[in-house]
């Protein structure tokens, strides 16, 4: 059976990440975003990355603050502008970042598909758009498909709730979000988790993420984070 890592602070956690590493990044807004994964990559100072991320940060805090330190060279997301994304929409009218709009089921599915290795699929979403452009096409049925292929990623950091000792994890409502398709996409997986339980105190029913998708955990203090609106 897989044993995850077990770390004690989230410098330890994210230690060797890579220039030029593509990192999936959980959450949806703040909900579930790993932050003190990121702040500690920002520490690590790893540059040249690829994120792919529900959407492109908000306010100067969790994904907006490692934009703002300069060591993202893409973003793959679904919602890169927002009240609150003014850290990225400079970046990127500044031609100092990428970005790859991917619609947010077509990411998600994306992810899932990386994990499941299966090596491409039809969707019908975005046919019609410029998002299907110079992308292969197929009719099924009578109907358009676009052809979308696997986000496979070097690392995935996210936030789980609770996690046992051998790293099988369980979220908490919302903050679940992307969590369980990153968690099987990467080839490195690292979670922050508000407590880290013995084997078999978690219900086998209501885990999500099974151990075997998971490389390193380390337990955090839960933090809240507000931002202030569009400057």
């Amino acid at each position: 059976m897989s044993r995850a890592q077990l770390l004690q602070t989230p410098d330890e956690a994210v230690a060797g990440v890579e220039d030029g590493s593509t990192v999936l990044v959980g959450g949806f807004g703040l909900a579930g975003m790993p932050f003190d994964l990121i702040d500690a990559l920002i520490r690590q100072g790893a540059r040249d990355l690829t994120i792919v991320s529900n959407n492109a940060g908000n306010g100067d805090v969790g994904l907006a603050a490692l934009l703002k330190a300069g060591q993202v060279r893409k973003v793959i997301c679904s919602f890169p502008r927002q009240a609150d994304s003014y850290v990225f929409d400079g970046l990127y009218h500044e031609g100092k970042i990428e970005l790859e709009l991917v619609p947010q089921g077509n990411l998600a599915e994306r992810m899932r598909a990386a994990g499941a290795g299966i090596g491409a699929f039809f969707c019908p979403t975005a046919v019609g758009t410029p998002l299907a452009e110079g992308k292969e096409t197929r009719e099924i049925d009578g109907r358009t498909y676009v052809l979308e292929y696997p986000i496979k990623a070097d690392y995935a950091l996210i936030a789980a709730h609770r996690a046992d000792t051998l790293g099988n994890l369980v979220y908490r409502k919302t903050a679940r979000n992307f969590g369980p398709v990153m968690a099987t996409a990467a080839r490195t997986t690292i979670v922050q988790v508000s407590q880290v339980v013995p084997v078999g105190t978690l219900d086998p029913e209501a885990v999500v993420t099974p151990s075997i998708f998971v490389d390193r955990i380390v337990q955090v203090e839960t933090r809240s984070y507000t931002v202030q609106g569009a400057r």
